[in-house]
């Protein structure tokens, strides 16, 4: 039966780690991989997740399973983080997933159930694991234009003539905040006229949210899912805790669905469950736990925003910085489009030739579409990082 398997593709980002890993060069620097690191180049565990791991291992009583929806109470936690009050709670359903990617996978099938020949209309470029799921379960992409690549922001007349091309029941996947991979976002303006088209097609959202609080803030980078989800009348929403909580290993995300017909609630809730159940039952509790215990605990919560914030504005640091430095080295300000972005990620927009220039030359790993993780990044690696890049003619 095995030989019958067909070699799979290698994930491009684990290659580029193990490439990384192999690299005896001590200069080298890691700017592939989508984690968050210090200083050190440390993916520190957050000090609220440790207190709140302390508290749960003093008073945890049972391993026993939880709901094949996962904890209620995380449910709602996540809910109160992503949506706060612009939807009413009883129009939302939701369930616990292994991450953010957990939540996507079952987002794309719940909209397969619903509609088997739904298309789900994808940012040029988006995360590529987005594709990989979605070309698995054979639903088919449209692509529409979202990166300049010229002014490295957002083509956004052409992402709107592009939506135009959507029809009832068709998915649109959007990128809540902090877009992955290019760090170009859309404003609250630019996300009403998208709210528009979506109205005005019959095309139903689909919000994936991985970085919140790592753009301009925990309520900011929220305001465009909220505004969506409070606009149109049925929405998905894929929301990630790997990231703003730092707990990558434990898998906690959440998938919700948000109609405004109440009616439906117990169909979509029913659904969500049916969908854990068949895919792998119950999902991970451990991190999802500790983010239920630090959301409810206003101590726990405010020194979890805090480190959070912290993070936020050391990442808006570094890409000063290496805004500035490359500014300096090349005499030009066409690269200031990074101290616009937000994020963990920018896309410099050159080609996969310079990127293995980069590799080659000067041991920078990045990405091969030159996605770039400015939380690799530290206050002594920016100026190597910007010499290498001027001196590779990007």
């Amino acid at each position: 039966m095995f030989s019958n398997l067909k070699e799979q593709p290698a994930d491009k980002i684990l290659a580029l780690m193990q490439l990384f890993k192999d690299d005896p060069r001590p200069t080298k620097i890691d700017l592939g991989v989508g984690v968050y690191k210090n200083a050190e180049g440390v993916t520190p565990v957050m000090r609220a997740v440790k207190a709140a791991e302390k508290q749960l291992w003093e008073q945890e009583t049972t391993k026993s399973y939880v709901a094949l929806a996962g904890d209620p109470d995380f449910a709602d936690a996540m809910i109160g983080l992503v949506l706060g009050d612009a939807v009413a709670r009883d129009t939302v359903s939701a369930a616990a997933t292994p991450g953010g990617t957990g939540a996507c996978r079952q987002a794309f099938e719940m909209v397969k159930m619903a509609n088997p020949d739904v298309r789900v209309f994808v940012s040029n470029p988006t995360w590529p694991n987005h594709l990989s799921i979605l070309k698995y379960l054979g639903i088919p992409t449209v692509e529409y234009r979202y990166f300049d690549a010229e002014s490295r922001g957002v083509d956004f007349e052409g992402m709107l003539a592009d939506l135009a091309d959507v029809k009832p029941g068709d998915v649109v996947l959007l990128h809540g905040c902090c877009h992955n991979p290019t760090g170009a976002n859309l404003n609250l303006t630019q996300w009403q006229a998208v709210v528009d088209v979506l109205l005005k097609t019959g095309g139903v959202p689909m919000i994936d949210i991985a970085y919140q609080g790592f753009g301009d803030g925990l309520e900011e980078d929220a305001a465009a899912t909220r505004l969506v989800a409070s606009s149109v009348p049925e929405c998905l929403i894929a929301a990630s805790c790997s990231k703003n909580f730092g707990v990558y290993r434990e898998r906690t995300g959440i998938l919700m669905a948000v109609a405004q017909d109440k009616g439906l609630k117990g169909l979509t809730q029913g659904t969500l469950n049916y969908l854990n159940r068949q895919n792998y039952s119950f999902p991970p509790d451990h991190g999802a736990r500790l983010v239920t215990m630090i959301l409810n605990d206003p101590a726990l919560r405010k020194e979890w925003a805090d480190e959070l914030e912290a993070v936020r504005l050391s990442m808006l640091g570094l890409r000063q910085q290496l805004a500035d430095e490359l500014q300096r080295l090349s005499g030009s300000d066409r690269f200031g489009f990074l101290s616009q972005h937000r994020g963990m990620f920018s896309r410099l927009g050159t080609t996969p030739d310079m990127v293995e220039r980069l590799r080659a030359e000067h041991g920078i790993y990045m990405v091969g579409d030159s996605r770039l993780n400015i939380a690799g990044l530290n206050a002594q690696t920016v100026p190597i990082l910007a010499k290498a890049i001027v001196d590779t003619g990007i």
